[in-house]
């Protein structure tokens, strides 16, 4: 499984990834050529060679040639990359961010998503980073993304609101149930748009991985600290899956019987985002003949208290039973195959060596059902029919 592991020991910000994804492999000119079908005018991309503390990285630069006063709003954004020449991923990962942005500062300033205007984010600077994010990422098109707690850094930021408090209030709404760290520098070391990668990217938080080690990039922050090198570090390896197929996780259970159900798959959103293995739901009837729910989350033990801080805040139940069991899994390679339709990443699953199952990734045959306007069902029956026919011929 190719796996991207950021190390945020300095935090995050747009800039800094995309010094660490060239520098980790992807093309500059790709990148320029792609971002360049944007049709925005007055930008270029500085690149170049730096350091901090004896270690040698990529600095990425974006400099607005004309000076802006537009304030664009996520409509303005979305018309932006819609008429794009871009790629349907590179769009849709691109709208990912800055949503993740938007319903923050919605959040925070108490505003529908189509009142949020953005300031610096709505920039051409941020622009690029956020679209330059979306392009390096389908340029790796990695099977996960591992994010360590994340440095978010101390002190006050200026911005259009005036100074505030570090982590400025959409980059710690944006970063809710995320695991961070704090006061590790004097600085803003992640700004809303690294914490919004973090979020739209990243599939494992916080917990130590087990991974074979391949190259290492580097981005260069702009800022310099006399003790922390302000380096983003990106590598690109392997996760490995050990023989081990059992461990001990929890189940937790809860019974509500008095929340609106819509209000379940928002809950469950959060679960899966702050570690949770699996979330599901069955029906019960409760005392007095009540229709009612039972909440199933299964975890394992280090993100306990963020299951039961989320359940407990989220929804009405008053309390949550815990089980602790030994969970049993088969160990799962990817691997993408070219189609008459496009690209899909097929799943492989393995029990003591042996393959049991292959099938293509949902989010894949659903893209190209879109893209080629036809039932999802269909792509997905296209797959499974050409790794049949492979199964066969071996």
């Amino acid at each position: 499984m190719k796996v991207l592991c950021y190390e945020c020991f300095s935090g995050i910000s747009g800039d800094m990834n995309l010094g660490a994804m060239i520098d980790l492999g992807v093309d500059k000119d790709f990148l320029i050529n792609e971002l360049n079908k944007l049709n925005l005018k007055g930008w270029d991309l500085l690149v170049q060679k730096d350091q901090r503390h004896g270690i040698h990285g990529t600095k990425v630069t974006v400099r607005q040639t004309k000076h802006e006063h537009t304030h664009r709003h996520l409509s303005d954004i979305r018309k932006i990359i819609d008429n794009s020449a871009l790629e349907t991923r590179v769009k849709e990962l691109s709208m990912k961010i800055f949503m993740k942005i938007a319903e923050a500062e919605a959040a925070v300033h108490g505003i529908s998503l189509e009142r949020v205007h953005f300031h610096e984010v709505g920039a051409i600077d941020s622009i690029i980073d956020i679209v330059g994010a979306a392009i390096c990422f389908n340029w790796f098109s990695p099977d996960a993304v591992h994010f360590t707690p994340v440095e978010v850094g101390g002190g006050f930021v200026k911005c259009d609101h005036g100074r505030l408090p570090v982590p400025a209030p959409a980059t710690a709404a944006i970063l809710k149930d995320i695991p961070i760290k704090k006061g590790g520098v004097d600085f803003e070391a992640t700004t809303p748009t690294g914490a919004a990668i973090v979020t739209a990217f990243g599939t494992m938080f916080g917990k130590e991985i087990t991974v074979k080690a391949g190259k290492t990039g580097y981005g260069v922050g702009h800022k310099e600290h006399p003790d922390v090198p302000n380096l983003l570090r990106v590598s690109l390896g392997e996760l490995v899956s050990g023989p081990e197929t059992g461990h001990d996780a929890l189940l937790m259970e809860c019974n509500i019987d008095d929340m609106n159900p819509e209000f379940f798959d928002y809950i469950s959103e959060k679960l899966f985002r702050a570690g949770a293995a699996d979330v599901y739901l069955s029906n019960i009837i409760m005392k007095k003949g009540r229709p009612g729910t039972v909440l199933h989350v299964i975890c394992e033990n280090d993100v306990a208290d963020s299951m039961k801080q989320i359940i407990f805040t989220e929804s009405t139940s008053l309390g949550i039973r815990t089980f602790p069991f030994r969970k049993d899994t088969l160990s799962r390679e990817f691997e993408t195959i070219s189609t008459p339709l496009g690209q899909v990443k097929i799943k492989r699953s393995f029990f003591r060596g042996k393959e049991v199952s292959a099938k293509p990734e949902y989010d894949d045959c659903k893209l190209l059902a879109a893209e080629k306007g036809i039932p999802v069902k269909d792509v997905y029956n296209q797959v499974m029919a050409i790794l049949t026919e492979r199964k066969s011929n071996q």
